[in-house]
């Protein structure tokens, strides 16, 4: 194997900063429901959270191209880092008020999202330069990623309980300085890492390539198809978080504790199904594993939170959840790899990101208006019946049947070469 480095140092970042996001995941909302006693400023603080990174997942592709992917994930990190820290200590000092909040976690999710996305795209360069396949790298990605969000939440769940939220807040803020710290050290000399001086900078250019980002997107119909899809259930998964799951943890299930240990489980279940993917799920087709994955865990959960109150049934469900869930961001980053030419990764990684995350500022917000006018138990079985026709659309509309078809010609003429990296590369 070759250089292993670069690719093993943006996977510890990255783990870094989703364990970080994990511990936020948890400590946020819980911090506004003890704080504020409402579900629905609980929902506000998420739709303040989320909507910036909306925002700049939508004009971010170019600028991460401009000012260099290895830049943009250190600046990113650095910016939250500050954030999440003035939360705790605005509290403690007694001066936070509750759009001073909303304000900070808005300039989180303002650049968290860049930062991603440009560890994101570089998964494919370094993957080559590491000598392994791009599903295993992709797998691996996620497996990392997945392993790392359940043993934040394991930890937030028992620190909330034993700390405080402010203090796990003030822990997340070290995640992702350590994460810009990583990438800073272990990110150089990959040239896909820079920034791309080409042609002069202007509005016009920068138009010009956010547009080329969009219109890749809208000629595919399997792309368009999955950014939709995961968009409208993105929105639902963000009023489970943010809202649903901890009132239900606080009026049912003993605290914070359950939330972390529902979270973890759900965490690691999906890791184990990450990695049983790589291992063998080139044997199935894909979209036919998509499918039954997503039935199994998206609308469930919901089921079982709404019509049980002890805490054993839920964490069963999110074991099972997690298996299924745990194959999807493999197959989905694969397809999106295959089919994406460098040179438009980053632009069309911003407008995904975008895409699925269009309605996460609703989500939350929603979910949590809907509980206080009627009650928790109906809002969960409507949002449960709704995921569940959501998760059905890959077996009813035939362009997802590109799913498995061989990687489409990325521009006129020119194979994509993530095909060729494919084709070249054993497999997993």
């Amino acid at each position: 194997m070759r250089a292993p480095g670069p690719l093993g140092t943006v996977l510890a970042a990255n783990a870094v900063s989703v364990s970080g996001n994990a511990l936020t995941l948890i400590g946020v909302p819980w911090f506004a429901l003890q704080t504020t006693g409402s579900p629905g400023k609980a929902g506000l603080v998420a739709f303040c959270a989320t909507l910036p990174v909306v925002v700049s997942a939508l004009a971010g592709g170019p600028v991460i191209d401009r000012i260099g992917r290895r830049r943009v994930s250190i600046g990113s990190d650095l910016v939250c880092a500050l954030a999440l820290a003035a939360i705790p200590l605005l509290h403690h000092a007694g001066r936070l008020e509750f759009w001073m909040l909303c304000v900070l976690m808005g300039v989180t999710g303002l650049f968290h999202a860049p930062g991603e996305t440009a560890r994101h795209v570089l998964v494919p360069d370094l993957a080559e330069r590491a000598g392994t396949t791009l599903t295993r790298a992709a797998s691996l990605f996620d497996a990392v990623s997945r392993g790392a969000r359940m043993t934040g939440a394991a930890l937030a769940g028992v620190l909330i309980a034993l700390i405080g939220a402010e203090t796990v807040l003030l822990l997340d803020a070290a995640t992702f300085g350590l994460s810009a710290l990583l990438v800073f050290g272990g990110v150089r000399g990959v040239k896909a890492a820079e920034p791309r001086r080409g042609a002069p900078v202007s509005m016009a250019r920068y138009r010009a390539e956010l547009r080329e980002g969009y219109s890749f997107v809208l000629g595919s119909r399997l792309l368009l198809g999955i950014t939709l899809m995961v968009m409208f259930t993105n929105g639902l998964n963000q009023g489970w978080s943010a809202v649903l799951l901890p009132v239900h943890a606080q009026r049912n299930l003993g605290g914070a504790t359950a939330i972390g240990l529902v979270t973890a489980v759900f965490g690691g279940c999906a890791l184990l199904g990450a990695l049983l993917y790589a291992a063998v799920g080139h044997r199935w087709r894909r979209r036919t594993v998509f499918t039954t994955a997503f039935l199994v865990g998206g609308a469930p959960p919901y089921v079982v939170a709404a019509l049980t109150d002890g805490v054993l049934p839920l964490v069963a469900m999110a074991a099972v959840a997690g298996l299924g869930v745990g194959t999807l961001n493999p197959i989905l980053t694969t397809v999106m790899y295959e089919r994406v030419p460098d040179a438009l990764r980053s632009r069309v990684a911003g407008v995904t990101t975008a895409g699925v995350l269009m309605t996460t500022p609703l989500g939350g917000v929603g979910a949590g208006h809907l509980v206080e006018r009627v009650g928790l138990v109906p809002t969960l079985l409507a949002i449960g019946g709704v995921y569940f026709v959501a998760t059905l659309t890959p077996a009813l509309f035939p362009s997802w049947r590109d799913m498995d078809a061989p990687p489409e010609v990325s521009s006129p003429g020119r194979p994509s070469p993530a095909a060729g990296r494919a084709a070249t590369t054993p497999r997993p």
